[in-house]
């Protein structure tokens, strides 16, 4: 077993789909940032607030002010260099680094693909993703035409987790049984051409979107694993990712997953993609590579290996640590984040937050505008440890204004995949005395149903 173990992590395989990767990921990323600095994103989401919420144990990342446009330049100019291998060890080093911090620094930005980009960049630190093609190749006049197998394979583990755990977590009640939150989403989409006030509007559609987005995730990695099937699986990763892209606002992501995809295919269809870009950067130096010395293997130290292995295993045990938690998970969201669980909730939910002197009993309401942007408003309402954390502030400024013996108290209620609007906080629960843990969050009301499956 050891034997078998230790000649996989020798075994060699071709360098360029680990080139494309790098090339296409990097050029992503840079049209990403682009993208959200030229929607004035950065201004209202991250300079604008005057309040920004935070992850347990990231409480110190914040923004920094006006200084966030120059973190944003910083990160797109990494993702760049890393799209053209140049100091491919410090480029990725610098994105992987900068980009999390931007995620880190508001919970109310929180995506599955902005997790995805920076569990990926992390392994990416340790794959020779500049083995060829890169200015680096270019630079050292040395190209190495071999890579070690299982720096591909990673990228390739990641991408089964990310849709295994999508496709399992859809193995519920409210996603097979009654077809939500799609069909609230897909009968939204009236105003679409042709189909809008016909299709859309139908349960049977619903029930197939459903039922095919479940069979999609589960089925998508091992049909690309395989020759035979991986052509019309990467015809239906297409057409599924494009499909979403018009029905949903979900920006890059379909791209992202589309050409991340590509890593499932053989060497031959990279270096065919690798010299349409050779043919476009022909006249360039990093389109010559004169007096290259072609090298068979690229070395990578044993260290790098175990440390990505026990990443993945990681993420493939942290989506399920939620079976540590009492109740419902859709309702109390307690190890939702950081789980792949993709497009399954549907909630809305409003909090009047109430201060209240213990002694003299006087109390006011606080008038949320005040303190939080329309966007931060609606995901707190809907999220207990954003609650928790809003209130903690609350504290902390009409304290700040003179306010003693305060106690701070919420009305919360949320709706959940179209259920009728239910009280979610316990209203009589000062959130002063609470704190943000890793424990359950006694102070949830329980959801008055049962939500069976994953």
């Amino acid at each position: 077993m050891k034997k078998s173990i230790d000649n996989y992590f020798k075994r060699q395989t071709d360098a360029a789909p680990l080139a494309v990767f790098r090339l296409s990921f990097g050029l992503l990323m840079c049209i990403s940032i682009i993208r959200f600095w030229s929607k004035g994103w950065i201004h209202s989401l991250y300079i604008e607030p005057t309040f920004h919420f935070s992850y347990y144990g990231f409480e110190w990342v914040q923004p920094l002010g006006v200084w966030t446009y120059l973190l944003f330049l910083v990160c797109g100019v990494a993702a760049f260099l890393v799209a053209i291998g140049y100091k491919y060890r410090l480029s990725i080093l610098v994105f992987f680094v900068s980009f999390t911090y931007i995620e880190l620094m508001d919970k109310t930005t929180y995506l599955n693909h902005y997790y995805f980009v920076s569990v990926v960049s992390f392994i990416m630190l340790f794959l020779p993703c500049n083995a060829q093609f890169s200015v680096d190749a270019v630079l050292r006049r040395k190209t190495y035409k071999m890579v070690p197998k299982w720096t591909i394979d990673s990228l390739k583990w990641m991408l089964g987790i990310v849709y295994l755990c999508a496709g399992l977590t859809k193995i519920n009640s409210d996603w097979l049984l009654k077809a939500m939150p799609l069909k609230l989403w897909l009968k939204s989409k009236y105003d679409l051409p042709l189909i809008g006030q016909t299709i859309m509007q139908q349960e049977w559609f619903h029930f197939f979107m459903s039922w095919g987005g479940m069979v999609y995730d589960l089925s998508i990695p091992f049909l690309l694993l395989f020759k035979k099937t991986r052509s019309f699986a990467f015809f239906v990763v297409v057409v599924f990712h494009i499909t979403t892209r018009v029905l949903f606002p979900i920006g890059m992501f379909p791209y992202i997953m589309i050409v991340a995809t590509l890593i499932f295919f053989d060497a031959k269809v990279h270096r065919q993609i690798l010299s349409f870009f050779q043919r476009i950067f022909k006249n360039t130096k990093f389109g010559t590579t004169p007096h290259i010395v072609h090298v068979e293997a690229h070395p990578v130290p044993k260290i790098a290996h175990r440390i990505v292995l026990a990443f993945l295993i990681f993420q493939m045990l942290i989506p399920w640590r939620y079976a540590l938690y009492p109740g419902e998970l859709f309702w109390n969201e307690e190890g939702y984040r950081f789980s792949w669980r993709v497009m399954l909730v549907e909630k809305k939910g409003s909090a009047i937050f109430k201060i209240v002197n213990s002694k003299t009993k006087s109390f006011f309401y606080v008038n949320n505008n005040d303190f939080l942007t329309p966007v931060q408003q609606k995901q707190m309402s809907f999220q207990p440890d954003m609650i928790l954390e809003y209130g903690h502030y609350l504290g902390t400024h009409f304290k700040s204004q003179g306010h003693q013996n305060m106690a701070v108290f919420v009305e919360s209620y949320v709706s959940l995949n179209g259920r009728i609007s239910a009280k979610f906080i316990d209203s009589s629960v000062n959130l002063l005395e609470l704190e943000d843990t890793f424990e359950h969050k006694h102070w949830i009301n329980p959801l008055e149903d049962e939500i069976t499956g994953f």
